[in-house]
């Protein structure tokens, strides 16, 4: 079992979490890219960053590449400017839609993470600890429009020696997501209000990051999932895809 410290910002808490002013966690007992980095020179100071994150880690250096506009087509209307930057890791297919998973760097916690070890009492992730920030690039592969709910397409890294029910800690904190300049939500505050569907139609593409302790060398596994729905919002459970593709952090 594992508390959490504060409420999770990512994704909502899988079954079996209990509220006790934290939450706590029950522990439990795709197919493969070869990484490849993005080939193209930094443009700026938090690609500067990134790649001296990167450099530190062991990763190939992690340059930023911005793509897809409003004006083309390429980015949804709701979405953030697409930001495609690190070192692939894998690409998952899940029905229409593919995510390559990208490590961008790392960076210092800048405070606790949402985990509590009851063994412990100690943080999972702890202020100082290392942190490895990914990059999510989610592409509608398909040829009819998909439309989505508030959690758009779900990823959901796991290491393999984690042992408990829950997705796995993280730190937020939009300070560092700009550092390493990746988009630490999916939606466009300032294309809002935001009302379900939201429409990604084929070939468009959105990207998000987010970032957990930094195993080096460790095994991972990228649950990557999605639920349509229809016109007014409503999830059409019955249409679900899903795939897991795995990888290894560098």
């Amino acid at each position: 079992m594992i508390r959490r410290t504060r409420p999770q910002a990512l994704r909502a808490a899988a079954a079996g979490a209990v509220v006790l002013g934290a939450v706590s966690l029950s522990g439990c007992g795709g197919t493969d890219d070869a990484a490849e980095s993005v080939d193209h020179e930094p443009t700026t100071a938090a690609t500067t960053s990134a790649a001296t994150a990167a450099a530190t880690s062991g990763a190939t250096p992690s340059p930023e590449v911005t793509g897809g506009t409003d004006a083309d087509g390429t980015l949804p209307p709701w979405a953030r400017p697409l930001v495609v930057k690190g070192t692939k890791l894998t690409t998952v297919k899940a029905g229409a839609v593919s995510v390559d998973v990208y490590q961008v760097g790392t960076e210092t916690a800048s405070k606790s993470g949402q985990f509590v070890d009851p063994a412990t009492n100690k943080p999972i992730i702890a202020e100082g600890d290392p942190l490895v920030f990914v990059n999510y690039v989610v592409k509608n592969t398909g040829t009819e429009p998909i439309a989505l709910g508030f959690s758009l397409v779900d990823v959901s890294p796991r290491y393999d020696d984690w042992k408990y029910v829950q997705g796995m800690d993280s730190v937020v904190d939009q300070t560092l997501f700009e550092k390493v300049g990746i988009n630490s939500d999916a939606l466009d505050p300032g294309k809002g209000p935001h009302k379900a569907p939201f429409t990604l139609a084929p070939g468009q593409s959105y990207s998000v990051g987010e970032n957990f302790r930094y195993e080096k060398g460790q095994g991972i596994s990228f649950e990557v999932s999605y639920v349509p729905v229809d016109a007014a919002g409503k999830l059409l459970h019955d249409q679900k895809a899903e795939a897991t593709g795995k990888a290894k952090i560098g």
